[in-house]
């Protein structure tokens, strides 16, 4: 029994790192930007609250980088980690794109932008899923990287919205251009994994 505590002990303070810390930091951070754009539009709180909630977008697309290079620095990679880094990602810009498109932030057209990112991203992620069972890892490329650096800064600067717009006129209009980008990318990173795991969804049926 004594034998098997220093393995508990591992295993819990493993969940407990920076690195994952980090992360946990960025999930936190979704609904914490979700309530500043809800109160803020729906129920006509006060324009700063656009900056508050892109004060926290910002700390929490900064974890994003340094969650990864900490693990890797200091040889910190956990199980918790490895799962809970890219749902952090999928949950913070496809979260924060929804209330984007709930304040009429990003309408008409460009809604397809946002329709394309986040139906890349809950397609990609099955894919992973059952690859995962089939013990195949499909590698994130460098751009699938960018992609998501693009997507972030995008959001960035669509959450500013109408407080930024204030302070120098058009800065939601790049957001929309940079959305678009975004999505283009995000086509293109959605096909290279599916072309990549073309070979193994075909023969699924024999792992």
């Amino acid at each position: 029994m004594s034998s098997a505590d220093p393995i508990a002990r591992d295993r819990r303070g493993s969940a407990f790192t920076v690195p994952n810390i980090l992360t946990y930091g960025r999930v936190v951070a979704v609904p914490m930007v979700a309530a500043c754009l809800f109160v803020q539009v729906l129920y006509e709180g006060g324009i700063w609250l656009r900056w508050v909630a892109l004060a926290i977008f910002v700390a929490a697309a900064i974890t994003d980088y340094f969650d990864g290079y900490l693990a890797r620095a200091w040889s910190q990679h956990s199980a918790i980690g490895r799962m809970l880094d890219p749902i952090a990602d999928k949950l913070l810009v496809g979260i924060v794109l929804l209330m984007l498109a709930a304040d009429g932030t990003i309408l008409g057209w460009s809604l397809w932008a946002a329709v394309v990112i986040l139906s890349r991203e809950i397609l990609v992620s099955g894919l992973r899923e059952f690859l995962a069972e089939l013990r195949v890892s499909v590698p994130v490329t460098r751009l699938a990287k960018w992609k998501t650096a693009v997507q972030l800064i995008a959001v960035g600067f669509l959450i500013a919205g109408p407080a930024g717009d204030q302070i120098l006129p058009g800065v939601t209009q790049v957001g929309i251009a940079l959305l678009w980008f975004a999505a283009v990318l995000t086509l293109y990173t959605g096909y290279d994994y599916f072309r990549a795991g073309a070979a193994h969804l075909v023969d699924g049926d024999e792992p």
